[in-house]
């Protein structure tokens, strides 16, 4: 599956569809991100069960707010709607091939069990009185 464009508009329904997302937060200007784009291309190509999804932080300044990007390229990896990874900077081939293969390997259901657990944790750290 090739890489698709990312935009406020289809960013909700994109997570909300599929069960994996990748999301490369860019901008054409940037070199590194130039660098890393046959990456990502090839790696969209090797996985078409996952979504690869491309965010051009020159255009889309809203989304790249709400992941509050500061360095590009940043690479997000979501799965069933809970954001798993993210991390400026290039991956070369053989670390995204790992963080891809771990991502799949989890057991969201203990993801989702931890996520409750420490959002619960913040909420009591008031004494109930």
């Amino acid at each position: 599956m090739a890489t698709v464009a990312v935009t406020k508009e289809n960013f909700e329904e994109l997570i909300d569809r599929n069960d994996m997302v990748v999301l490369d937060f860019w901008a054409p200007w940037c070199g590194p991100c130039r660098s890393f784009a046959p990456v990502f291309e090839a790696a969209s190509e090797q996985h078409p069960e996952v979504v690869f999804g491309k965010v051009n932080t020159d255009e889309e300044r809203e989304l790249a707010g709400m992941f509050q990007i500061r360095s590009i390229p940043t690479l997000t990896l979501f799965r069933e709607k809970i954001i798993l990874f993210s991390q400026p900077g290039m991956l070369p081939a053989a670390a995204l091939e790992d963080v891809l293969e771990k991502a799949k390997a989890l057991d969201m259901d203990e993801v989702r069990r931890e996520v409750a657990a420490q959002q619960g944790d913040s909420a009591g750290d008031t004494p109930a009185g």
